[in-house]
């Protein structure tokens, strides 16, 4: 009788702790977009897009740079929505951009909060930009 309220205890221990380890080993997300060599998770892109918008949406900017700033689309991307189109920093640390250096990498998302593509500066000439993959 001892034995058989500790066995389901043990067992149950020991899958909670397989689990634990798969959760931490196995991506929390797929790979969306590549800058660079950065993989970017959905949930990175998202964030960044949601405080660009807020940010667009309120009228307030942040960093030397003023983003979100308005994207002139100077390399003839093909978007799905039409312009106007707003630019900001998605970073490579994957925290949500507050100000200082922006980094290479930016997502652009419509005046409605829609996104539409990651771009990056890496790889490209100048102050160019070229897509994320």
């Amino acid at each position: 009788m001892f034995g058989s309220k500790i066995l389901p205890a043990i067992l149950l221990s020991a899958l909670s702790v397989s689990a634990l380890a798969v959760e931490k080993i196995a991506p929390r997300e797929d790979c969306v977009a590549t800058c660079g060599s950065v993989c970017y998770w959905q949930s990175d892109i998202d964030a960044a897009v949601q405080k660009g918008y807020s940010l667009y949406k309120s009228g307030q900017t942040l960093g030397s740079d003023d983003y979100p700033h308005q994207y002139n689309d100077y390399e003839g991307f093909d978007f799905p929505d039409p312009a106007p189109w707003y630019e900001f920093p998605i970073l490579s640390s994957f925290d949500v951009y507050s100000g200082g250096s922006p980094g290479a990498d930016r997502v652009v998302f419509n005046s409605g909060g829609n996104y539409q593509a990651s771009i990056t500066h890496t790889g490209a000439s100048g102050n160019d930009f070229v897509a994320c993959t």
